[in-house]
């Protein structure tokens, strides 16, 4: 299995990545996470060799610390090769808890200079346009936003670009004004549900980098997963990860998480080889 994919075609990224979701607060809903906390498990993923973390400007705890600022304290300057992500599109306002809408084509530039600033970049590697919430992926057309997103590419704000909670249809409707490099979608083992998306990012070469990797709100219960991690004595997070990694070479895995101990157990899962039973096992 191979441990890197080539982002875009030219950043060489490690497939086993951070999502900074969880820094802010590591529960839905509170409470608000520690910030220095925070800053160490950034700086802990660097040194074991993370070089792609995914953040949000929305990703935050009112009145208590925020991603983008926690990453910008953490990694500024930051490392050759480390390839920061982020998206745009989702409205959160004062006192919203989530974001609670969509920003409209005329304001995404904002948002953009928005990630620029708090993270303190001159570029972002990899934005992706999020038109949707936690609901299945609708069917409206995106051209309008996304072309607001290719000519901030153009302009060299941007380097690459990605869509977030997208149908196929939306997915081939982006690809006809600009480049596509990722795609973040809901999947996991025990809920493969988007699989020809999936296929259609291997036929292109478009990274696939799963939200809620391991499994949302909660880790899942699911015999399949428990089966194997009893057999190879790792964790349950553990194997839906390298589940996750082994299933395609386009797939990238980022885990959020708010503790340390759990950053080095789901970096780990990396390191953990699923053999053919295995896989066999969860897709039962």
């Amino acid at each position: 299995m191979t441990r890197h994919f080539d982002l875009g075609g030219d950043l060489r990224i490690s497939r086993m990545g951070f999502g900074a979701m969880r820094l802010p607060a590591s529960k839905r809903g509170g409470p608000a996470g520690d910030r220095d906390t925070g800053i160490k498990i950034l700086q802990r993923a660097v040194e074991l060799g993370v070089d792609h973390v995914d953040t949000a400007a929305f990703y935050y705890y009112e009145g208590g610390p925020a991603a983008n600022e926690m990453i910008r304290a953490a990694l500024a300057p930051y490392p050759p090769g480390l390839v920061v992500a982020t998206k745009v599109g989702p409205y959160r306002g004062p006192g919203d808890p989530f974001p609670s809408g969509q920003l409209p084509a005329s304001e995404l530039r904002a948002e953009v200079e928005r990630n620029l600033t708090e993270l303190g970049l001159d570029r972002l590697d990899l934005v992706y346009l999020r038109p949707g919430g936690l609901e299945a992926p609708g069917t409206e057309p995106i051209g309008e936003r996304f072309a607001v997103l290719a000519a901030l590419r153009e302009e060299g704000l941007i380097r690459h670009l990605g869509l977030s909670h997208v149908s196929l249809a939306q997915l081939e409707e982006a690809r006809g004004i600009a480049p596509v490099a990722a795609v973040q979608n809901r999947f996991d083992v025990t809920r493969p549900q988007d699989a020809e998306l999936l296929a259609a990012c291997e036929r292109e070469h478009i990274a696939y980098a799963p939200y809620f990797p391991l499994g949302g709100f909660g880790i899942p219960d699911d015999a399949r997963v428990n089966e194997v991690a009893a057999r190879h004595g790792a964790t349950v997070p553990q194997v839906l990860l390298a589940g996750l990694l082994a299933l395609s070479p386009v797939m990238l895995a980022i885990p959020g998480t708010g503790s340390p101990d759990h950053l080095e157990e789901n970096l780990a899962a990396a390191d953990l080889v699923l053999a053919p039973e295995d896989l066999a096992a969860l897709k039962r």
